[in-house]
């Protein structure tokens, strides 16, 4: 099933995605719909607990807010997403609804339903609207890519597998040891040096 409101000939808008359904999740890229449906799955949740959990205690005290889905980010009319995590710098994009403009972090956990969008689609519309880091995390594969904004591009994603320590480009201070990300036993020597 569609979205309840009727598509312009520019596509579907932020005042489209405000008369939806309120039970029903959908982002809006380019003007076009995409159904956040189904559900993730709880290896999905369990790393989204972890991380949110991880930046609220790296951001306390710092100019800077963690959020997680669902919280909408209107980037633009015809942008709206709902990124699985996000961390936000500047207090004047914060409102009591939402966030608007572009993150300075975004985090998106890729599902089956969603990974072609989160790795194509929406990977251009964070370059584009200027999100200046965006990690890319692989369940299945257990690893996670990292693009970071360089003269308004990003370029080809830094790749890192579970286990190893992936240091934040915008954060340097920020430290991911993914094998706990991913729920994994290190090695001897990753459990030496931490």
């Amino acid at each position: 099933m569609g979205p309840t409101a009727e598509k312009t000939g520019n596509g579907f808008t932020y005042s489209d995605y405000l008369r939806w359904p309120e039970d029903e999740r959908w982002e809006i890229i380019d003007g076009e719909a995409y159904a956040m449906t189904p559900a993730p799955s709880i290896r999905h949740q369990r790393i989204s607990r972890f991380l949110i959990s991880l930046f609220t205690q790296f951001l306390k005290g710092k100019n800077c807010e963690p959020f997680q889905a669902p919280t909408d980010v209107v980037l633009d009319e015809r942008n709206i997403v709902q990124p699985d995590l996000l961390i936000v710098c500047d207090k004047n994009k914060t409102t009591e609804k939402n966030v608007q403009g572009a993150p300075d972090l975004v985090v998106e956990i890729l599902s089956p339903s969603t990974a072609l969008k989160d790795k194509r689609e929406k990977r251009d519309l964070y370059e584009r609207f200027g999100v200046r880091e965006y990690l890319i995390v692989y369940p299945a594969e257990e690893i996670v890519e990292r693009f970071t904004l360089a003269d308004g591009r990003y370029g080809i994603a830094d790749v890192f597998g579970w286990d190893e320590v992936l240091s934040s480009a915008i954060f340097p201070e920020l430290c991911l040891n993914l094998w706990e990300v991913f729920d994994k036993q290190p090695s001897r020597r990753e459990a030496v040096e931490t």
